[in-house]
């Protein structure tokens, strides 16, 4: 993915992501974590839009590490950290007052860290942050994500983290709206955020889908479901559920995210 003017990319989502989705069922996967928060902004909501039903499947409790060896760039590593900060904090700053009343406020950026070391991991709550993890925190406002995780996934391709980040930035939002306007299942909102936002970005002009970046994200959400200690059985879903709501973001907006 690049900053920079685009086509609408929409076109080839349906596809490629929903039928990925039905390939998903079974498939062994696990979540690296996500801490989401609700709110009492008084934000209001976006009409609603229909959404598709979940599979229901259950995950398996086991990653495969598919990164390949060689291919990690530690300069464009860092510059798509910045450019996803920058393209999702920019979508939800033009975008908000169309979506919801209130002003926006964009989380702290914490960013990377070192998991699992309460000497130099930040706490959430009096908690030190896991390793291998990604999180939004209500008590301080801010979005982070594990030096481990992010390095790790990267040389699937850097879709890994937009889509982290936008999915964090996610629950970020959610703790900007009344709590009613949250979903149950919210981290499969905030999946369905992060689908509207990137590809709203892509609307926008600020992104560009680069040939593989789709596929990317799928291949990304062949490894992010449930199963790690600290998520509770269905906090996630599956990556086929997962999978789903994203591609109902990204074609429907942000709109259909609510509803």
């Amino acid at each position: 993915m690049t900053e920079t003017a685009m086509h609408n990319a929409r076109r080839s989502l349906t596809a490629l992501i929903l039928g990925a989705a039905l390939t998903l069922s079974g498939a062994c996967e696990i979540e690296t974590g996500a801490g989401a928060g609700t709110g009492t902004s008084g934000a209001e909501a976006p009409p609603p839009a229909s959404a598709p039903a979940s599979s229901g499947e259950a995950p398996c409790a086991t990653r495969q590490d598919t990164g390949r060896a060689g291919s990690f760039d530690e300069a464009e590593f860092q510059e798509d950290l910045r450019t996803a900060e920058n393209i999702v904090n920019g979508y939800w700053a033009k975008h908000w007052p169309q979506l919801f009343t209130g002003e926006y406020r964009p989380p702290r950026v914490v960013g990377l860290y070192e998991g699992g070391d309460p000497a130099t991991s930040p706490a959430c709550g009096g908690k030190p942050l896991e390793r291998d993890n990604a999180v939004y925190c209500p008590a301080g406002d801010f979005v982070a994500w594990d030096d481990h995780l992010m390095r790790s996934g990267y040389p699937r391709g850097d879709a890994w983290v937009y889509l982290v980040i936008a999915h964090e930035w996610g629950h970020a939002v959610q703790n900007r709206l009344r709590r009613e306007l949250v979903s149950p299942a919210a981290e499969l909102q905030a999946d369905c955020l992060a689908g509207g936002v990137l590809y709203g970005a892509a609307d926008d002009g600020t992104l560009q889908f680069e040939a593989g970046d789709e596929q990317e994200i799928v291949d990304s959400f062949r490894v992010i479901g449930d199963g790690v200690p600290w998520t509770r059985p269905g906090d996630h879903g599956s990556a086929a559920e997962r999978l789903r709501n994203f591609a109902r973001g990204g074609q429907g907006g942000v709109r259909a995210c609510f509803g």
